[in-house]
């Protein structure tokens, strides 16, 4: 999962548990107000009807007690009560049409009304029985406002309504007290049950008010209320309850009551409005404060999304913020880190590799930041340092090994030289041995090629081969000096321009390029085919292709070679391929030369190596200059014939198997030119010649003396063709449809050992690159 999607999670998470939270809370905070709202308007329009229809209910009860006791005009006041509670109980219900809610209960005892007045009429039963009844309704309204206006799920409104709720049961209380008191009738005598419901109405009365109104009323109401209490009506009240308790008699069918109980009718009458208006009151409070309440409540509730909102935006703000600017130090970071990773570093380590010093600048550098980004950037900062200094110390190692390799290189070049020259004077000396004479000359090349050898080590080792040219060279001179650093030089077929030379100071470089290149195209290729090498002008400068017959490469092998000559090894690559090492040299030439070598299959199946060397290198040939000796080529006879025996058919081991090949076409400008020659004192070939091109191959009869030297007798000059043997001196017939070989005498006497050693050395190689 990428970091934006997580930090993106760490935004989205927090933020939908927040919303989510909003949202039930509204939702909870809305029902809620919404709840108070209809309590509220079933308050206003059930809550009146209700609370007349309790008063009603109260006073048809005090009027059929009375009817009950046979007080005089009771019955018309029962007419007039049994009316108003008819009235009030229509309207009830007209307007509790709600099933939901707890009006049925007093709609369903409502029903019986009818049924309990029929025996109040005809005084059918105990009058305890048909009074209860009317209690029993009575109780159901109040328990209906105590269930629907205590508001019970807010602790506000529930404090506030409770006085209302103890009120309606205080004044029930007192209503029962007049009842009881209506029932004693004329004779002032109560049943022992009455006097009992009296004394419980009263104690029940007086412990709601001083516990459960007169503490929970608000300065207002507690001032009204007060106001109530103190009034000569309530006072009375308190009087007449006081005076029943204390001065009733006890008689043989029931309770006498005293005479004072003749005004509580006037007195009730009096207090009783007042009472209700308080009742009233109170529960127009609770009804204010409801309103209020869901008023507060909607209010939170769109503070309550306002906040949230905000703070879900500023959730969002600070996230996306938090999140750009981590995301754009990471991606700097990242950026920082690739460009190390991909210029900074590999220009770091190719400086250190030539040798060169590092801007301490160009690396990062350790910031010292706290946060999580700033140490991982110093922690990468850090890596690189121990990378540069772990490359410096490398670097300072190959330099040292290059120094100590160029310096073995070196002396080992030297004694090779000391060698060559020692095999040069033994030449001249004994060219008369025919048998010894072939056995120098072998020794001659492999010397040779030992000296190339040691000029790779040189290269490899960041050292210059030193370059004994001093004169331009034509290019025909150049192939023919590169060809004889090859120790299998017979096979090679050399097509060149005389119009090109090139610069002296190339000329080794070129020649030891070259040279490597037809030593890998002779060693990779059958033993009888010939390599060929053709140099023609192009537009970049001197294209060379050097073209064999080896075996079949893969494009997968061509890539990989062509690498090896594009970009230079470390140690551990050139000790891999210690075998190998010709493409790491090439490499190494071209780059110095600032040519392009490219590997690719020929025509003719094997491989062609094109080498384009820039035409800063090349200058035009002059008729008349001389041509530059060659380095390391053994010189040619006219005539030449087997100096070894030359071996059994049979023991010529088979060429590698490959495809049939067409034959390449004749060499066009082939040079067919015979190469003066001279000889030694002995009548040998020399190694190296001085002779320009256009001299004759002849040499002096005598030579003189150098001054410096005069006591010192003149030495003999070598006469061509004196110690030849006699068989060598008459010219060989021509063979049928075979072009004449113009072989050296050394040619020809490593001929079979060359190709037999030649054939051993790539089956050798095709063995080592089998997998």
């Amino acid at each position: 999962m990428r970091l934006r999607t997580l930090l993106i999670w760490l935004a989205v998470v927090p933020t939908v548990a927040m919303g989510t939270q909003v949202t039930v809370t509204a939702q909870r905070l809305l029902e809620q107000s919404a709840q108070l709202r209809a309590d509220v308007e079933a308050a206003e329009r059930v809550g009146a009807p209700l609370y007349t229809l309790m008063v009603d209910m109260q006073a048809e009860r005090t009027a059929t007690a009375s009817l009950w006791a046979g007080t005089a005009g009771s019955e018309g006041e029962l007419r007039i009560r049994r009316a108003a509670t008819d009235s009030a109980a229509a309207e009830f219900r007209a307007l509790a049409d709600d099933p939901s809610r707890s009006f049925t209960e007093v709609t369903r005892q409502l029903e019986k009304l009818a049924a309990y007045r029929q025996r109040a009429d005809t005084r059918s039963g105990a009058a305890d029985s048909t009074l209860a009844y009317y209690s029993e309704v009575i109780g159901k309204v109040i328990q209906v406002y105590q269930q629907e206006f205590s508001h019970a799920e807010d602790a506000e409104l529930a404090q506030a309504s409770r006085p209302v709720v103890s009120m309606l049961q205080a004044t029930e209380m007192v209503a029962r007290e007049d009842t009881v008191l209506a029932l004693a009738g004329p004779s002032g005598e109560l049943g022992f049950v009455g006097y009992d419901q009296f004394v419980s109405s009263l104690g029940a009365q007086r412990y709601l008010h001083e516990a459960l109104i007169v503490p929970h009323l608000t300065a207002r109401d507690e001032r009204f209320y007060e106001r109530v209490v103190g009034s000569e009506d309530w006072q009375e009240k308190t009087r007449i309850e006081n005076a029943v308790l204390s001065g009733h008699k006890d008689t043989v069918s029931g309770i006498r009551l005293p005479g004072e109980v003749s005004g509580w009718s006037s007195a009730h009458a009096n207090f009783s409005v007042q009472m209700t208006t308080l009742n009233i009151d109170l529960a127009r409070s609770v009804l204010a404060r409801g309103e209020a309440k869901a008023g507060e409540l909607q209010a939170e509730v769109a503070w309550l999304i306002a906040g949230s909102g905000g703070g879900l935006l500023a959730v969002v703000v600070v996230v996306v913020f938090t999140t750009r600017s981590v995301l754009r130090r990471l991606r700097e970071l990242h950026e920082r880190t690739v460009t190390v990773a991909e210029q900074t570093l590999p220009d770091v380590v190719a400086r250190l590799q030539h040798g060169q010093t590092v801007d301490p600048q160009a690396l990062p550098a350790v910031s010292g930041d706290r946060d999580e980004v700033g140490r991982i950037s110093d922690a990468f900062a850090r890596a690189v340092a121990v990378s540069v200094d772990g490359h410096r110390r490398l670097a300072a190692e190959r330099h040292g090994f290059g120094l100590f390799a160029s310096g073995i290189a070196s002396r080992t070049g030297n004694l090779v030289s000391r060698q060559l020259s020692l095999t040069e004077d033994l030449q001249d000396t004994f060219g008369h041995d025919e048998a010894l004479l072939a056995q120098l000359m072998r020794s001659d090349q492999l010397t040779v090629g030992m000296r190339r050898q040691i000029e790779n080590l040189l290269i490899l080792a960041g050292g210059e081969v030193p370059d004994p040219h001093t004169e331009p060279m034509r290019v025909a001179d150049l192939l023919r000096e590169a060809a004889a650093e090859v120790e299998d030089f017979r096979r090679i077929e050399r097509q060149a321009l005389d119009e090109t030379s090139v610069e002296p100071s190339a000329i080794s470089q070129i020649s030891h390029l070259l040279a490597e290149l037809l030593d890998n195209a002779t060693r990779f290729s059958p033993p009888k085919s010939k390599v060929v090498i053709r140099a023609e002008l192009v537009a970049d400068g001197l294209s060379v292709e050097i073209e064999d017959r080896g075996p079949r490469v893969t494009p997968e092998r061509y890539e990989e070679m062509n690498g090896r000559l594009h970009q230079a090894p470390p140690y551990s690559v050139l000790a891999q391929n210690a075998h190998r090492l010709g493409l790491f040299v090439v490499g190494h030439l071209a780059d110095q030369l600032g040519a392009t070598v490219t590997l690719r299959r020929s025509v003719y199946g094997g491989t062609c190596a094109v080498v384009v060397l820039p035409a800063e290198l090349l200058l035009p040939s002059e008729e008349e200059t001389p041509r530059e000796p060659a380095r390391r080529e053994p010189a040619l006879v006219a005539a030449a014939s087997a100096a070894a025996p030359a071996p059994a058919p049979a023991a010529i081991p088979p060429a590698p198997a490959e495809e049939p090949e067409p034959e390449p076409e004749p060499v066009q400008e082939q040079e067919q030119e015979q190469e003066p020659v001279a000889h030694t004192s002995a009548g040998l070939p020399s190694r190296r010649t001085t002779t320009p091109r256009h001299a004759p191959a002849t040499a002096l009869a005598v030579r003189p003396a150098p001054a410096s030297a005069p006591t010192r007798p003149a030495l003999p000059e070598r006469v061509p063709q004196t110690h030849i043997a006699d068989e060598l001196r008459a010219p060989h017939a021509p063979e049928t449809q075979v072009p004449q070989d113009a072989a050296t005498p050394e040619e020809v006497a490593d001929a079979w050992a060359d190709y037999e050693q030649g054939t051993q050395t790539v089956e050798e190689e095709l063995r080592r690159d089998q997998p």
